[in-house]
């Protein structure tokens, strides 16, 4: 107790400004690594929370060169769906097309393409392409009862390709053909589908976060139950990492379960949340791919009042990444952020990635509905471990209305915040104040700017002459 160290947070430091090489703060490079294996154009990552991220909230943050995690507060059906949305969105190859059998009625097959998010089918028949049904082939056709083969385009009518298609001969095949879908066949099996429309968007996003095969980069996030049966079901969806996600990581269990993911299944796996050296060591002796920092310094988590613990989150990020360095294992500062400096303040102290929730809650892409008070819009922003939360998530899972109070412990509270329009306009300022706080630290990239930042300690005089003069510019 006669060593007791002063923790600080983002509010307590700014970084000193330096001479730049930049011309202009665009030129800045925010390429980083979220794990050992995965690679992002921006350090942005949307939370696992489930009034946070979902597919939509997953594709806008992909498309803008981050990613988004995929909540854990569903059934593994659910959370398997939401992710092959992500990877079907924006890939010019779709590896797994949709299909379906000749005798499905319209009606059902309607059902079919709103729940896979996609609206044309290929139609097969023991396994051989016969036909694809198109949106133009149902558009107008009112009886919805009627089987698809009597709709759909046939087989002889079709164009088909052979797997190893580049990109620049499908392109001429479909202006050649004036066709906007090319199926891939091996042996008359179907084994992929190109379409038009995928083209164009992936071509819309240059730097879009990708995997090998084009597709969005997703990741998803498991807890400490279902552990591996959730976590092969995402990898066998495509995922590109798994989150193992506990509010205190640092414990035998989550060592457990990491070690058993690790040893069955190949896949990046980023492990938190922790503040501390000791628990970054033990995770990564224990396989960690990634660590994720911060207990307790989100606005809707109430860790730090009802249990005493925590580091604040600057101090927290400084003492893992004085581990995780050593062994090149990317950190993600997880909470803690109120203003895009913030951002720039956990990159410099190290971190190679931020993942939040309260920049991206209250979007267009945010799960839920847009709230009317007073006059003014609303979305509900909830702590994964708040009581709304943990009652919701019951009621998911066991398909029942629960009207009296459920017996849970709470580390959360449930918010509303102002609804905010789309999330890539937020993006994107984020983004531009990161490229600043780059070229303020006299950096090029993020991996100079943690080489080069320096802190300056302010007091809260300081810190309120800071809030003024934002306050007068926002004015």
């Amino acid at each position: 107790m006669d060593k007791i160290r002063t923790g600080l947070t983002f509010s307590d430091v700014l970084l000193v400004p330096k001479r730049t090489p930049l011309s202009s703060r665009s030129e800045a490079d925010t390429k980083t690594k979220i794990t050992k294996n995965v690679s992002l154009n921006n350090p942005l990552v949307s939370s696992n929370m489930a009034t946070v991220t979902e597919h939509k909230m997953a594709i806008a943050m992909a498309r803008e060169g981050g990613i988004g995690v995929i909540h854990q507060f569903e059934t593994i059906e659910s959370q398997v769906a939401e992710v092959k949305k992500v990877k079907r969105s924006t890939s010019y190859i779709i590896e797994d097309p949709i299909t379906a059998p000749s005798n499905l009625t319209l009606n059902d097959a309607e059902d079919l393409m709103e729940r896979e998010g996609v609206n044309s089918l290929l139609v097969v028949e023991n396994e051989k392409l016969i036909g694809i049904l198109c949106h133009r082939d149902y558009v107008f056709e009112t009886n919805k009862q009627q089987k698809i083969s009597k709709l759909m385009t046939q087989e002889k009518n079709l164009i088909a390709a052979d797997p190893k298609i580049t990109l620049e001969a499908a392109k001429e095949a479909l202006h050649k053909h004036k066709i906007e879908k090319i199926p891939l066949l091996e042996k008359g099996k179907v084994v992929g589908l190109i379409t038009a429309k995928d083209i164009q968007v992936s071509e819309y996003w240059p730097n879009a976060s990708r995997d090998k095969k084009g597709r969005l980069r997703v990741a998803a996030a498991v807890g400490v139950r279902d552990t591996l049966e959730r976590a092969t079901a995402l990898v066998n969806a495509g995922v590109d990492l798994i989150v193992l996600d506990v509010a205190h990581a640092h414990s035998d269990f989550v060592i457990k379960q990491l070690k058993k993911i690790k040893s069955k299944l190949k896949v990046d796996v980023l492990v938190g949340n922790i503040a501390t050296q000791t628990a970054a060591k033990d995770l990564i002796n224990a396989g960690a791919d990634g660590l994720k920092v911060g207990i307790g310094p989100s606005p809707v988590c109430t860790t730090r009042i009802i249990s005493g613990s925590g580091i604040p989150q600057l101090t927290a990020i400084m003492d893992v990444v004085s581990v995780a360095s050593k062994h090149k294992i990317p950190v993600c500062a997880d909470g803690g952020m109120t203003y895009p400096g913030d951002i720039s303040k956990a990159i410099a102290a190290g971190a190679d990635t931020i993942c939040s929730g309260s920049f991206f809650a209250g979007t267009d892409e945010a799960p839920g509905y847009i709230i009317m008070k007073d006059g003014k819009r609303y979305k509900r922003y909830i702590g994964s471990a708040s009581y709304d939360s943990n009652h919701e998530r019951k009621e998911k899972l066991t398909k029942r209305k629960y009207k009296n109070k459920i017996d849970v412990f709470v580390e959360g509270v449930s918010n509303l915040v102002d609804y905010k329009g789309s999330v890539d306009q937020i993006i994107k300022s984020l983004l531009k104040g990161l490229r600043s706080g780059i070229s303020y630290t006299g950096a090029k990239n993020i991996k100079e700017m943690q080489k080069n930042s320096e802190f300056i300690r302010v007091t809260s005089s300081g810190w309120q002459e800071s809030l003024s003069r934002g306050k007068k510019l926002s004015e």
